[in-house]
């Protein structure tokens, strides 16, 4: 079973630049977290989750950057 992409790339970012620019109106993290994602229409671990996928490819936080696993996939398709 697939997942819903019900999401655009463009909403993902857009939220999670929203958590970054007004996290510090909250008394954590988490807090803005749920605040946004209730605006956003997803569930707070998703935005959660989008949150942490940026912070480990803009190298703030420790983690397997995104361009790393797309590359064993990209790797095992053949160009005829």
């Amino acid at each position: 079973m697939r997942k819903s992409t019900k999401f655009s790339p463009e909403v993902r970012e857009r939220a999670v630049r929203m958590v970054q620019e007004h996290r510090g109106e909250y008394p954590c993290l988490w807090a803005a977290i749920e605040s946004i994602s209730a605006k956003i229409g997803c569930v707070p671990q998703t935005l959660n989750e989008w949150v942490k996928k940026s912070e480990i490819d803009s190298g703030t936080r420790e983690g397997v950057m995104t361009t790393h696993w797309l590359r064993p996939s990209m790797a095992s398709t053949r160009l005829n």
